[in-house]
């Protein structure tokens, strides 16, 4: 009896490809290099010189940094995709400042299939194990691994999807703008730019997202609407989470015991096309007390609010239960 084997997923094809990668790297080594990589993560003053500087700083990153930033991106896409219209898929597709290639895998998660794609990034001991990682997976061996400077003097050659993750807080204010003009002239459909889910993150995501509105692009998520944020600067911030699993190098070198974690993060998606974004966007963890569920939500009226769910609406109630943080509501059709 011939039983049929489970597809692998393409986070447990990224975990497993980290793994090989990363056997014999001394927990110590590593551990003093990931102090360093989250004081730059986390910190506020940009940096002109790559972060990722040798080989060992590269592995660092791959075990405490890459299957969050998959799985922040893959969010990210995944509602970009949801507010696109059916069918539609990104022909071509350019990273910037992607390193390893998180923002490709989580690219070729949501959509499949092999397009043009090429990662621009200024650490090359990066773009090697990236070059590396992709090996193994056919619909990614034809990626372009390409070492740019990225700042003001960077050229992004025409593309339908333009992808910048955890860039921005590396660069200048200058260099910042410079960037998201580039990506905006670059992308023939679609802009996704993600951040650390922090009140500087948001504020970084927020001057992006005026930006590419104003050079012609609308709002595909989360936002339902292209308007200002309602968010008062300096009192709250928007962010999102994705619940990341943890390998045992991931736990050993993070020095926690939990096997999952959730990455916190910020993100625009803007388009050029006719997109749907949501009607409201859950924008808080939910919270489901006896008989009621209350969801806060950012509306297409440009407003903040918050709905309460209860059981007399029934069916409603029940996709209200299951609704997460970052979901679209009402829930779309068949979802």
């Amino acid at each position: 009896m011939n039983v049929p084997i489970s597809p692998v997923s393409p986070a447990e094809a990224l975990r497993t490809a980290l793994a090989g990668l990363l056997d014999g790297l001394p927990p110590k080594q590593a551990a003093q290099a990931v102090e360093r990589l989250i004081a730059n993560y986390r910190g506020r003053t940009p940096t002109d010189a790559p972060i990722l500087r040798d080989r060992a700083d590269v592995a660092a990153y791959a075990a405490y940094r890459m299957p969050a930033t998959f799985e922040a991106v893959r969010s990210a896409l995944g509602a970009l995709a949801d507010a696109a219209p059916e069918g539609w898929v990104p022909g071509s597709h350019v990273d910037v400042g992607g390193g390893t290639g998180a923002a490709v895998w989580a690219a070729n998660a949501t959509w499949g299939g092999e397009r043009p794609v090429m990662v621009l990034d200024w650490a090359e001991p990066a773009l090697a194990l990236g070059r590396e990682l992709a090996a193994g997976v056919p619909e990614l061996k034809a990626v372009q691994w390409q070492r740019s400077r990225i700042g003001a003097a960077l050229s992004i050659e025409s593309t339908d999807l333009v992808t910048v993750s955890y860039v921005l807080n590396e660069l200048t204010e200058a260099d910042r703008r410079s960037l998201v003009d580039a990506a905006a002239a670059a992308a023939q459909q679609a802009v996704v730019i993600i951040e650390p889910g922090t009140p500087d993150g948001y504020a970084r995501v927020i001057e992006a997202r005026d930006r590419l509105i104003a050079a012609g692009f609308r709002i595909a998520a989360p936002c339902p609407h292209s308007a200002a944020c309602p968010i008062v600067p300096g009192e709250d911030w928007c962010h999102f989470s994705a619940r990341v699993s943890r390998s045992s190098l991931h736990r050993q070198v993070k020095g926690g015991s939990l096997a999952y974690e959730d990455e916190k993060f910020s993100y625009v998606a803007a388009v050029r096309f006719d997109a749907e974004p949501a009607a409201n966007r859950v924008v808080r963890k939910p919270q489901i007390r006896k008989g009621q569920v209350l969801l806060d939500l950012c509306a297409a009226d440009e407003t903040l609010g918050r709905e309460t769910v209860t059981k007399r609406h029934g069916p409603l109630y029940k996709a209200a239960r299951d609704a997460e943080w970052g979901d679209p509501w009402p829930p779309h059709e068949g979802s």
